[in-house]
């Protein structure tokens, strides 16, 4: 996943709305959200090459979302598999802190990544590039393959909009999923610096990807609520097709 954001505890009626955009290339064989047959208390997507996820949440609240951090001189072609981070999360029992500091004993043997893990109580963040637990306060976050609410065009654009519709009493998550398909760029003097080719940096700035072979594939939505039912709506988009595909659940978390 490669664009998100969320508001956690400062609106009156969601602790957690939070929304994303997953971008990859085309050809990855990967599943949509779905409650998974060998573990049907996870409702996430599914990469069916390497057997992780990207985002998820669980029937007792447990949420988690991964990004890559972009550093292309520091790959590793032996690393596991980022998206197992969010599974294990998903799948275990332990306290967001303490599975986030579980990691730190392999923590350099993964590629870079941006970690959320948090249950209905509290919420924490790690990155292998910062190298800390921070446990999240009440606030409005944004996050890409940078560190969390990084400077770069599409976050900020991201982070301005989402606020303004969650400050709409009747807003909706068709609203929402309808925001992520933006497709602005920045000035070149605004695009992100990644060490990537300038036109491939710049096809890569906006909260909306297309390109002929990479690009946005879905959008997510998730609210909990303070009593906390779960809403979740997924939006996968069809590589050349107009035609999009929704999906929704919604739990109770018990």
């Amino acid at each position: 996943m490669c664009l998100l954001t969320f508001a956690w505890k400062t609106h009156p009626q969601y602790k957690l709305i939070f929304a994303s955009n997953r971008d990859e290339f085309y050809k990855r064989n990967t599943a949509p959200a779905q409650y998974w047959d060998n573990n049907p208390n996870v409702l996430a997507g599914k990469d069916l090459e390497a057997g992780g996820t990207w985002m998820g949440i669980n029937k007792n609240g447990r949420f988690t979302a991964l990004t890559n951090y972009r550093d292309l001189e520091n790959i590793k072609s032996q690393a596991p598999s980022r998206g197992m981070l969010t599974l294990d999360y998903l799948q275990g029992t332990d306290t967001p802190q303490a599975y986030l500091e579980g990691i730190f004993n392999n923590i350099d043997a993964y590629n870079g990544f941006n970690l959320l893990a948090g249950t209905p109580e509290e919420l924490y963040y790690l990155s292998n590039y910062e190298h800390k637990v921070r446990q999240l306060e009440p606030g409005i976050y944004g996050l890409s393959n940078a560190l969390l609410d990084s400077d770069w065009f599409k976050v900020n654009r991201l982070k301005t909009k989402f606020t303004d519709i969650i400050k709409q009493a009747d807003f909706s998550t068709q609203t929402l999923l309808d925001t992520m398909h933006d497709t602005t760029k920045p000035s070149d003097d605004k695009v992100q610096q990644t060490g990537l080719p300038m036109d491939r940096e710049r096809m890569l700035s906006s909260m909306f990807i297309e390109s002929p072979t990479y690009g946005t594939c879905s959008s997510a939505i998730v609210l909990m609520d303070y009593d906390n039912q779960v809403s979740f709506v997924e939006r996968i988009y069809n590589t050349g097709n107009p035609e999009v595909k929704e999906q929704s659940f919604s739990f109770k978390v018990g």
